[in-house]
């Protein structure tokens, strides 16, 4: 006769394997302590931890921008705090910081970081608002020493499936920096003519496939079916990319992938517009004798803070501007494979 008593068999619970699968088991920032060893090593291996921003050009940037205590400054995108933490850094607990952000997510995580640092809101103000509004904040405050404007998107964003900027995992087809405001990528599909997103791949991302990409994107969502989904965007490109030869293929399709997705970001999130209202502010937003760095991440963005750096210097708005690039070192793409594209570009106000 059995044991009465016998503890009933329990089924063992099945291994989920090594890795989590779900994003916010991932998401290294919510538990730095729990996953400090997996940080260090992915950091090692020269990739960006899920969930975590690493700063590019800290160095060049302060070197440049030479923050002397009491001074007062403004970073156009708080984004991870990297670069905001090391500018407050050298005020040496005297002076100001104003940041701005249209992420009210990943600002509102960031701004309790900092203080939880030590660098609350009597060395930080940050404001939920787009960085063009510049001068509104410098009228409030006098004007500013130093300026960072990082065109960059945090890499928070980008490794986040539920924002859609990564081609990589499946989420929805979003791309707003404030999901709050404006229309999502997908949405700006659906209505979208054939001729005007060839023009946008074209113009956004200098995508060499733009007339056939805008075709069958278009004839897609005609024959109603909403491209969605990161995933449905992605799949669409691989079949209309499928003639190249094998050799090259998945290259070109992790490529085009990357320009699309850039496009449309820009695209839905006006960073063009945006961009040019600053460098058309920013002159009376600078102190005689401030600093300007500006970082850039694509040709576009480039050609346009050099025309309007080249053109202040030449009305003599600003006393000396960079006439050539600054990128980050090789050891620096090494370790952070984001950096690559990165170029700055600087400006001196005239006294």
């Amino acid at each position: 006769m059995e044991n009465q008593n016998q503890t009933p068999h329990k089924r063992r619970v099945r291994y989920k394997g090594k890795y989590p699968k779900k994003f916010e088991e991932k998401y290294k920032e919510l538990q730095p302590e729990k996953y400090k060893d997996t940080i260090e090593h992915v950091i090692q291996k020269g990739n960006t931890p899920a969930g975590m921003h690493i700063s590019i050009m800290v160095k060049e940037i302060l070197d440049f921008l030479n923050i002397q205590p009491g001074e007062t400054g403004f970073d156009a995108t708080l984004g991870y705090g990297g670069h905001t933490k090391a500018m407050l850094q050298c005020l040496n607990g005297k002076g100001h910081i104003y940041a701005t952000d249209v992420d009210p997510e990943e600002s509102a995580k960031t701004k309790k970081r900092l203080a939880e640092q030590g660098f609350g809101e009597e060395l930080l103000t940050v404001k939920l608002q787009n960085f063009c509004t510049i001068d509104e904040i410098a009228k409030e405050v006098g004007g500013f020493d130093f300026i960072l404007a990082d065109l960059g998107v945090s890499s928070m964003q980008i490794d986040n499936p539920k924002r859609g900027f990564s081609f990589k995992t499946d989420g929805p087809l979003d791309l707003r920096l404030n999901q709050e405001t404006g229309i999502s990528a997908a949405q700006r599909l659906d209505t979208i003519s054939r001729e005007e997103l060839a023009g946008m791949l074209c113009e956004n991302s200098d995508e060499p496939y733009c007339e056939e990409l805008a075709k069958a994107i278009t004839d897609e969502i005609r024959r109603g079916n909403h491209i969605d989904t990161t995933t449905k965007l992605r799949q669409v490109i691989e079949k209309t990319l499928d003639f190249l030869p094998e050799k090259e293929k998945k290259e070109t399709i992790k490529k085009t992938c990357q320009r699309t997705f850039q496009a449309l970001r820009i695209d839905v999130n006006h960073e063009f517009e945006v961009l040019y209202e600053f460098m058309e502010k920013l002159p009376d937003a600078l102190r005689p004798g401030g600093r300007v760095a500006i970082l850039t991440f694509h040709s576009g963005e480039d050609k346009l803070v050099k025309k309007a750096l080249k053109a202040g210097y030449k009305e003599g708005i600003y006393s000396d501007y960079a006439k050539d690039v600054i990128r980050p070192s090789a050891k620096e793409c090494t370790q952070n494979p984001r950096a690559r594209s990165t170029k700055m570009r600087w400006a001196i106000k005239a006294e």
